[in-house]
């Protein structure tokens, strides 16, 4: 992805993000100059990877394959481990009309989708086999605001503004705007975006920079390069 089409992306969230009465952290806002300015003292936001995430899956084409993230807080792997201390994580997403979220699951994270504001929220369900591995053939059950669902394998579940879904591992999910652009709650256990998307194609995480102008804001990805 370009680094000027990155930007744009950026400011377009936060103004859709601001219309529905959220409002980002002041780390959201960093110049890529202050972010280094300021790293020892951010060092919590750098090693948790908190912040600004838009990736097209390495796959050139973000408006049919993409999403828009940013992660507001994350907790520490060895407290989930030890059963204790900062377990969660919380993420705002942006998924806009008919852009795939591509078909995943994780092996650690459970999470809450939560469609926070704008049109339908989109969720393709499967279940697994006994591995966890993808099943084309498997339905399964999920709780959506609390309440028992059945899911038939592939089954697309909508969700409407304030309507939300517990997805567990093994869950394999794709999901995506039904009718317009989507803000996406997410609140979790501990978040890994290194290790623990398991994709059912072989698929990569972040996006590749083309460097054509100076970033805005740094993105989560940028921070072993830019700040380390």
């Amino acid at each position: 992805m370009k680094r000027s089409r990155i930007n744009e992306i950026m400011a377009a969230a936060d103004e859709m993000i601001r219309h529905y009465g959220f409002v980002l952290p002041p780390f959201a806002y960093w110049t890529p100059e202050e972010f280094k300015a300021k790293a020892d003292t951010a060092a919590r936001v750098i090693d948790a990877r908190l912040g600004w995430d838009i990736t097209d899956y390495g796959q050139g084409d973000f408006d049919k394959l993409g999403l828009f993230l940013f992660t507001l807080r994350n907790g520490r792997l060895e407290d989930l481990q030890r059963g204790g201390g900062m377990c969660y994580a919380e993420k705002l997403l942006i998924s806009r009309q008919d852009q795939i979220s591509p078909c995943h699951t994780h092996v650690i994270k459970a999470e809450d989708i939560i469609n926070r504001g704008g049109a339908t929220m989109a969720i393709q369900l499967h279940g697994s086999d006994a591995d966890g591995n993808f099943d084309e053939d498997a339905g399964g059950t999920v709780m959506c605001d609390g309440i028992r669902r059945d899911f038939s394998p592939g089954e697309v579940l909508l969700f409407e503004p304030g309507q939300s879904v517990t997805l567990m591992p093994g869950d394999w999910h794709a999901f995506w705007g039904e009718g317009g652009d989507v803000l996406i709650g997410e609140v979790s256990t501990v978040n890994d975006d290194l290790t623990d998307n398991i994709f059912r194609e072989p698929i990569g995480r972040f996006a590749e920079i083309e460097e054509d102008v100076a970033p805005t804001h740094l993105l989560v990805s940028d921070y072993d390069r830019w700040l380390r």
